[in-house]
């Protein structure tokens, strides 16, 4: 079955940054699948931050400052994240669906699979 399992979630101050990786497993990584980031803050919605493997996406509000890559020797899934502000803290999972029709995007329903998600915390 599909796992994917988040690791690289940490605590760093204004400005700094992390790389979050996503180790896939149970499909064919290279196959035609989209992968994508979100993430959440308790008692607010699900949000999307950056697709790949469909149009490269991006939120508005992480533009210039997240880049989203894979590697699919290593099946991994990959945010760096740069120039962190407080409003980046939150839980951030990892999902992925198969490539249909219409092109994917980062609307929350679409996606069939996801991590359990790693903790990013930005200190002001």
């Amino acid at each position: 079955q599909v796992q994917l399992v988040e690791s690289g979630g940490g605590s760093v101050q204004d400005g700094g940054s992390l790389r979050l990786s996503c180790v896939a497993s149970g499909f064919t990584f290279s196959g035609p699948y989209c992968m994508a980031w979100f993430r959440q803050v308790p008692g607010e919605e699900r949000e999307g931050v950056a697709l790949i493997g469909g149009p490269l996406t991006y939120a508005d509000s992480v533009k210039g400052r997240f880049t989203i890559s894979k590697d699919n020797a290593k099946a991994t899934l990959y945010l760096q994240m740069n120039s962190l502000h407080p409003e980046d803290t939150a839980m951030y999972y990892c999902a992925v669906r198969r490539r249909m029709k219409n092109p994917c995007s980062l609307q929350v329903v679409e996606w069939s699979y996801w991590g359990q998600g790693t903790q990013v915390t930005v200190a002001s």
